[in-house]
């Protein structure tokens, strides 16, 4: 069925919550924001936002158009960075969550 509040590029997404370590803080805001660069790469990824949601804690929200996108995101770039890095810099395993896009404004 057709939501003519989604935009066909973002009906699903994912949201990830990023607990860091107080000591690694500024570590894993660089590794986020340098995710950027990797984002652009992903030809099925059509949103992509890091966030700063507390003192110690991030987030994640991305977009597709498919499943197959949100698939390759899961085992792309910046999946395997973060989860290399997450024993050194992570208070506790990121919770990533599928989601469905209800409703999007994108310019």
């Amino acid at each position: 069925m057709t939501n003519a509040l989604v935009p066909d590029t973002t009906r699903i997404g994912l949201l990830a919550r990023i607990e860091a370590k107080p000591e690694h803080v500024r570590e894993v805001e660089e590794l986020l924001t340098g995710a950027l660069a990797l984002a652009r790469e992903e030809a099925g990824t059509t949103v992509w936002f890091a966030l700063r949601l507390g003192t110690t804690t991030f987030g994640i929200f991305d977009a597709f158009a498919t499943e197959e996108g949100r698939q390759a995101h899961l085992q792309g770039k910046i999946a395997a960075a973060l989860m290399e890095r997450a024993p050194e810099l992570l208070a506790e395993a990121p919770e990533i969550l599928p989601v469905d896009v209800l409703a999007a404004k994108l310019s």
